[in-house]
């Protein structure tokens, strides 16, 4: 059996950082909200959807 090694060797996964810190904000929203569910739209907008899509469209080495 194999056991992580105890020390300062944590490794860091930036993409599973990033999808958690973004259930944490759609969960601040879906406890705010006044209504059962969120709409498409507003979770769309809390996950800035608009906002990553239109810097895909400006950054030249990203894929479409």
């Amino acid at each position: 059996m194999r056991v992580a090694p105890v020390g300062g060797t944590a490794v860091q996964d930036h993409v599973a950082l990033a999808e958690i810190e973004l259930c944490g904000e759609l969960i601040i929203a879906a406890s705010a909200a006044d209504v059962e569910r969120l709409s498409l739209d507003c979770i769309d907008a809390v996950l800035r959807v608009a906002e990553e899509r239109a810097g895909t469209r400006n950054d030249p080495g990203a894929e479409a």
